[in-house]
């Protein structure tokens, strides 16, 4: 399996809403987050230059947003294209992107609701925190 990501374009944003809308409004609906046009819009502008077109062996899957410091990896958004969930692409993406990087710790959030969750946990994640939405969860640096 070949991982490939590509730094999303401008012209990207139309798949890129459509796919948000996809993948997320189902989970946020369920926790009583009933987010309008504009909304999911601003959440797929915050930090687009950190956004990437997931290829996988030369097909478009999904997107990843990704910010990496000195200090960190921080994993902002995942999402896998409906027709691609449930075959391992988001666990090979997670541990792609954090294999390159294994010496910081690497943060994200999952929404309560989200089945997502589960396969962080399987990866090692921790939860350190929570709101009244989301888990904030930690996969420790590894030590060399």
């Amino acid at each position: 399996m070949k991982i490939t990501l590509k730094p999303a374009k401008e012209e990207d944003k139309s798949y890129l809403l459509a796919l948000r809308k996809q993948t997320m409004t189902e989970h946020l609906e369920r926790q009583g987050i009933f987010l309008s046009h504009e909304a999911h819009l601003n959440r797929l502008e915050d930090h687009y230059k950190c956004s990437h077109l997931i290829f996988i062996d030369g097909v478009k899957v999904g997107t990843l947003k990704y910010l990496q410091t000195q200090e960190s990896l921080e994993i902002m958004q995942l999402q896998i294209a409906p027709q691609h969930q449930s075959k391992g692409l988001g666990r090979a993406v997670v541990q792609y992107i954090v294999a390159e990087r294994a010496n910081l710790p690497t943060y994200l959030t999952v929404l309560k609701e989200n089945p997502a969750l589960y396969l962080y946990q399987k990866l090692g994640f921790v939860i350190t925190s929570e709101d009244e939405y989301e888990y904030h969860m930690i996969l420790p640096a590894k030590s060399l």
